[in-house]
């Protein structure tokens, strides 16, 4: 549970530094980042996995890459209705969610490191 919570920081700490690598992506707050942390992750779980079934042969076709298009579009998806969190368009939404994904990536194996395996 703790893991999960940190986790849920570090993701919206990630949001935050948006704005400074990508201009036309907005957060207001650390509440507005904390709940669209919370939105992207629900998102990222129950409705990405069956849009990646639904593209899977565009996703074939394109030798993965439609992957970004899907993520792009969840992202601006989430900019236009969570309050304080604004992403300026489809590509700022690609740009965004690939860096979004570096930079919480980067911050949980700074702060959460590897998994220990447990017998």
């Amino acid at each position: 549970m703790l893991r999960l919570l940190t986790t849920w920081l570090l993701n919206a700490l990630a949001l935050l530094v948006l704005p400074y690598v990508i201009p036309s992506v907005q957060v207001e707050s650390f509440r507005s980042a904390l709940f669209a942390a919370l939105v992207l992750g629900f998102i990222n779980t129950l409705i990405r996995p069956l849009l990646v079934i639904l593209t899977l042969p565009v996703t074939l076709l394109t030798l993965g890459l439609f992957i970004f298009v899907i993520n792009g579009l969840l992202f601006w998806f989430v900019g236009s209705f969570v309050r304080g969190f604004v992403v300026g368009g489809f590509w700022s939404g690609v740009f965004g969610a690939i860096v979004y994904s570096i930079v919480s990536w980067l911050l949980a194996s700074l702060v959460l490191g590897r998994r220990t395996e447990r017998s």
